[in-house]
């Protein structure tokens, strides 16, 4: 695509892997309204009565070069002292009795009897009814849409149309999903394979939508598959039943020339690495330093092509963001940096930035990225 503004050029050309010697700032979602109100130069209540506006505006001012996710309103849906009583639980986050179409999940077996009932066949239908053409539309208007929301400064890149093999504990819970995935590897596989059946034919349709709407050649995979002991399953049985498939699925998009697959890090993910890069992914973005990712190490690594890797670095929103001091948040900034790959770094934070964050961290982390933005390394 062609770069409307200075600021989209310093996005694509860190992309394309130029050395321009100043680092680029990837989207800070912060989730407290004050701050936010306070970033925008926006009166208090303006975020409430206008969220997206806003938004955008907290954006533009902390001089946001690139975005993914454009998510507004999701301040709302948290306050410092948590999500509120109206929530929904879900398998995942406490629910006490799982419960998928007329089926109770309370054993692995329970697992297997929805996959086999009602997850395979469902996923062959949507094979056959997939409309490749009404897909690359889909897609082509809804990234121009957002585009053109966020304006001539501010890049957007691809996010949400793009998919592979996911686990499914959100449908399930982690314990049954997970005795499931121990017990009947070749029911799991076989829904991997189904997955991957379906998304390959999606993913062609999102590699024609990239490549016929000139749309930046970078895209981010999001799948939480570790957390801080390692990965949800045993790696060597994703090696197995899991990455074939991954790799089979985002081949369409992966092959586009010069196209960047980067991952999104939650918990310790060192043991994927390997077999994530030798899919196809091109870089990283969201590590969790204290839980064991190896950030030097990972940005010294190259791509199957002999690339640097791709590299959103950010400062730590579980560690130095809510509970440093602005002298550490500008330490930390300064270590990414140093450690960071030569091209391809941009920089940020490491997730969300959770309500009742010290503002005076936030205020050091905006004039930390506007520093790297006009000096660079020097």
């Amino acid at each position: 695509m062609k770069a409307q503004s200075e600021s989209q050029q310093l996005a694509l050309d860190t992309i394309a892997r130029k050395k321009r010697g100043i680092i680029p700032t990837n989207c800070i979602h912060v989730m407290d309204i004050d701050l936010i109100e306070e970033l925008a130069k926006m009166p208090p209540g303006s975020y409430i009565e206008n969220p997206v506006d806003v938004y955008l505006r907290f954006n533009i001012n902390v001089g946001i070069n690139i975005l993914d996710q454009f998510i507004p309103t999701n301040p709302l849906s948290m306050t410092e002292k948590g999500f509120g009583k109206d929530r929904k639980r879900g398998a995942t986050t406490g629910i006490e009795k799982i419960v998928v179409d007329d089926i109770t999940i309370d054993s692995p077996e329970a697992v297997v009897e929805h996959m086999e009932k009602v997850i395979f066949p469902n996923t062959l239908k949507l094979i056959s009814d997939f409309d490749e053409k009404k897909a690359v539309e889909n897609i082509i208007t809804t990234e121009c849409r957002v585009q053109a929301m966020l304006g001539p400064s501010i890049l957007k890149t691809g996010y949400g149309f793009m998919h592979f093999p996911h686990l499914r504990y959100g449908l399930y819970g982690y314990a049954n999903y997970f005795m499931a995935y121990a017990l009947y590897p070749e029911i799991i596989e076989k829904d991997f394979s189904l997955q991957a059946d379906l998304y390959e034919i999606m993913n062609r349709a999102a590699a024609r939508a990239i490549t016929e709407g000139g749309l930046p050649l970078l895209y981010r995979l999001d799948h939480d598959m570790a957390d801080s002991r390692g990965t949800l399953a045993n790696i060597k049985s994703l090696e197995k039943i899991w990455f074939p498939h991954f790799e089979r699925s985002i081949k369409p998009v992966a092959g586009i020339p010069g196209m960047n697959l980067i991952w999104h890090c939650d918990g310790n993910l060192m043991e994927m690495i390997p077999g994530l890069l030798e899919c196809g992914v091109k870089g990283f973005q969201g590590f969790q330093y204290e839980a064991g990712m190896d950030y030097p190490a990972i940005c010294k690594m190259k791509t199957t092509d002999g690339d640097t890797m791709i590299i959103f670095a950010g400062v730590s929103v579980t560690r130095t963001i809510p509970f440093g001091t602005p002298g550490d948040v500008t330490r930390e900034l300064k270590w990414l940096v140093e450690n960071g790959p030569e091209t391809g770094l941009f920089l940020g934070v490491s997730s969300s930035v959770t309500p009742g964050t010290r503002r005076e961290n936030i205020i050091a982390l905006v004039e930390g990225l506007k520093y790297y933005r006009e000096h660079g390394r020097t």
